[in-house]
């Protein structure tokens, strides 16, 4: 009997595997965006595909849970009745890769569970009223609250609340405890998005990628500059305290951020074009700090890719890259080789576009203080990237010197010897060292370093300082220094009135420029435009420049 009652358990757990709603979704030729665990769901389905689909594949589901329960019930031990019903949730959590793929589909379940309660009441496993006593409560927090996954927890601790109390051994007790166990570990990104305030409630409009014409849908990622942005999240703020009291780590919390696959943690709403567009944009994180993107590329590129795939899947049509992701995956190119389905883009063609625009100005109200240009000398912080090359290549023409500082000397010179032939009269110096800045009464700094690159003794007093890196090359020390302003570089304020459950420590209204190309792709339906690896197409940054304009963009300067 012991050995029927094991077969039967893993033939439970095989029928609960079976992914009828997928197939039936797959056969009627829907995209395979939707069968993921993010999307898939009654209602996500219904809202997508219709409700005769809807219906169909969450009755299939349903009924592959109750078949189950039928089939072990034969044995007439309504014990191991129950202990099926984890076994065929299990099942349906993580079907066989043998039998499905590398990436079998793995959603969340609620119908399987509803067809398991209705099994476990109709053989008699449990009574009645310990299968209804979870359908009310699911309801009353689903009704009340408006989260599923929620409900579908509290449902499920009624449940194992309900066979705690049935003349049961203590085995089929401790099944609906590791069933509860089960879904909460499932529906832990769910649950972590309720606490960030993420979380769509029943009924609440999600936007889907070409459903309406008057609205795109984009994500971007992002990640902790430091332990303080980590607390930010508020799925992570219970650890600042056992932090501080030194009850764990910072060790174990870096630790434990490596193994974190990227999470949804926010979303921008209320961006609408000067043409009436809606833009909504996820904001998804791999909680890396700055210095893993160094030690680890490898990592880094992962989580980059990861974060696509999640993308995808919830349903944008752009991924933009940004801060120390940009540059990970050769700048994104590994990145979109590995998920072609969506555009992904490292946001570099904007960004040099908001600083051609923002640093005539910049010039000119120099010069209205008095001071010549022709007689002023400019450092360039960074001279061996992209960004901070075309801003010396800009400025060369206006200014009598120019220090290009930079790590690379041998790619140092080889660019200042390009200036040099362009710009003739105008002295080009390169080095390694930032003593050399405070001679300087422009600083234009473009770095990706993950700290302040930037101090007092680097400034001279009255000099102006055009700060493009993020985070910020520049110190707050920087600020104490006489008469230094300092001008923050490639925020731009998007059309709208665009509002954010997360600080994106960028100024309230203002996104950073790779982040505003990520969104004018999505507008525009223009994915040729992307920027991806170290090069950036001159048409592509007046296109982005025009095209922001056009929609309403505005660069903060």
């Amino acid at each position: 009997m012991l050995f029927l009652s094991a077969l039967l358990l893993g033939v439970a757990f095989l029928v609960g595997s079976l992914p009828l709603g997928h197939w039936l979704l797959a056969r009627a030729g829907v995209s395979s965006r939707l069968n993921n665990a993010h999307n898939l769901g009654v209602e996500n389905v219904l809202r997508r595909v219709g409700p005769g689909l809807a219906i169909s594949s969450a009755a299939l589901d349903a009924l592959k849970g109750f078949t189950a329960m039928l089939m072990v019930s034969s044995l007439n031990k309504p014990e191991v009745t129950v202990m099926a019903a984890l076994a065929t949730y299990l099942g349906h959590l993580n079907p066989p890769r043998p039998l499905f793929g590398p990436t079998p589909p793995r959603g969340r379940g609620n119908l399987v569970l509803l067809g398991i309660l209705a099994g476990l009441v109709v053989t008699g496993a449990i009574p009645f009223w310990a299968g209804l006593l979870p359908v009310l409560v699911y309801a009353g927090v689903a009704g009340y609250w408006g989260f599923v996954s929620a409900a579908t927890l509290a449902g499920l601790g009624a449940l194992a609340a309900a066979v705690a109390l049935l003349p049961y051994s203590p085995a089929p007790k401790l099944t609906t405890l590791a069933l509860l166990v089960a879904a909460a570990w499932r529906f832990k990104e769910n649950l972590g998005r309720i606490l960030d305030g993420t979380e769509p409630r029943v009924g609440e409009d999600v936007p889907v990628a070409g459903k309406r014409d008057d609205q795109v849908v984009a994500a971007f990622m992002i990640h902790p500059m430091n332990l303080h942005d980590f607390w930010s999240a508020q799925r992570f703020g219970w650890l600042k305290p056992l932090v501080e009291k030194g009850l764990v780590s910072e060790k174990t919390v870096r630790q434990m951020a490596d193994e974190m696959r990227p999470m949804k943690v926010g979303e921008l709403r209320g961006i609408k074009t000067a043409q009436g567009k809606e833009i909504r944009c996820y904001l998804l994180s791999a909680p890396l700090l700055p210095d893993r993107f160094r030690d680890d590329p490898e990592l880094a590129t992962r989580r980059a890719i990861e974060g696509a795939q999640l993308a995808r899947e919830l349903g944008a049509e752009v991924f933009g890259l940004g801060a120390f992701w940009s540059v990970v995956g050769n700048k994104g190119v590994d990145v979109q080789e590995a998920v072609p389905e969506i555009t992904i883009t490292n946001g570099g063609a904007y960004t040099s576009g908001t600083i051609k625009a923002a640093i005539p100005g910049i010039l000119e109200h120099f010069a209205q203080t008095g001071r010549d240009l022709k007689q002023a000398t400019a450092g360039i912080v960074g001279a061996n990237g992209v960004v901070a090359f075309g801003i010396a290549r800009t400025i060369a023409p206006q200014v009598g010197k120019v220090i290009m500082i930079g790590r690379d000397m041998e790619k140092l010179e080889r660019s200042a010897n390009t200036l040099r032939r362009a710009n003739p009269d105008t002295e080009i110096v390169t080095t390694t060292s930032y003593d050399t800045l405070n001679v300087a009464d422009l600083i234009f700094s473009a770095t990706s370093d993950p700290n302040p690159v930037i101090f007092p003794p680097h400034v001279k007093p009255g000099a102006w300082i055009f700060d493009e890196g993020r985070p910020a090359d520049v110190d707050e020390s920087v600020r104490d220094v006489p008469g230094v302003r300092i001008i923050p570089g490639g925020l731009v304020i998007p059309p709208g009135s665009m509002t954010t459950n997360i600080d994106l420590q960028f100024g309230e209204g203002n996104v950073p420029a790779c982040l505003a190309e990520t969104l004018i792709i999505a507008a525009t339906g223009e994915h040729g435009r992307k920027s991806l690896g170290p090069q950036t197409l001159s048409e592509n940054i007046n296109f982005f420049v025009e095209e922001a304009q056009k929609l309403g963009f505005q660069v903060v300067d």
